[in-house]
């Protein structure tokens, strides 16, 4: 009270929410990492969005133009492909870690994200690149390619293609 003004504070009836911790579908998570790992199936991708303050498998698939669908410009999410490369002389699989934060999320989302990833990356954990990605230009197989080829050192062929 100051100069026979009254200044009311405000109190707040109800507790404050609080953001939950996050967790992990481990065990569909880890079976969804391991089939993309795999040379019996033809699965080159998973994507893994959230259902609330849960990280689940939201979908698997074979073709990279399926994989850019997954993502919006609202959403956070993870995605793990398996990507072909090499040359004529010699071709292996490499694995890209894909951090997805949309244009259109908020602040406090983003922030969350380096916690969440540490969590998924206890599971997925054996990648050649982990990239991040907000807008859809950015899901190129091409640049996709590129990052990998920069990971993985010199890049030799004979100059013959097989077709």
């Amino acid at each position: 009270m100051s100069d026979g003004i009254e200044v009311e504070q405000m109190v707040e009836s109800k507790p404050r929410r609080m953001p939950l911790a996050t967790s992990l579908e481990k065990d569909s998570i880890r079976e969804a990492y391991e089939d993309v790992r795999s040379d019996l199936t033809d699965t080159e991708w998973a994507v893994f969005k959230f259902d609330g303050a849960q990280i689940i498998v939201h979908g698997r698939g074979q073709c990279f133009e399926e994989f850019r669908q997954q993502f919006g410009d609202s959403e956070r999410a993870f995605g793990y492909i398996r990507i072909q490369m090499g040359d004529e002389m010699s071709k292996r699989k490499k694995f890209i870690f894909l951090t997805w934060i949309g244009q259109e999320v908020g602040v406090i989302q983003r922030a969350k994200m380096s916690t969440d990833k540490a969590l998924i990356k206890d599971v997925l954990n054996n990648f050649a690149v982990e990239l991040q990605a907000g807008v859809e230009a950015e899901l190129d197989i091409e640049l996709f390619r590129e990052a990998l080829n920069r990971a993985g050192g010199a890049n030799y062929g004979t100059g013959i293609r097989d077709n």
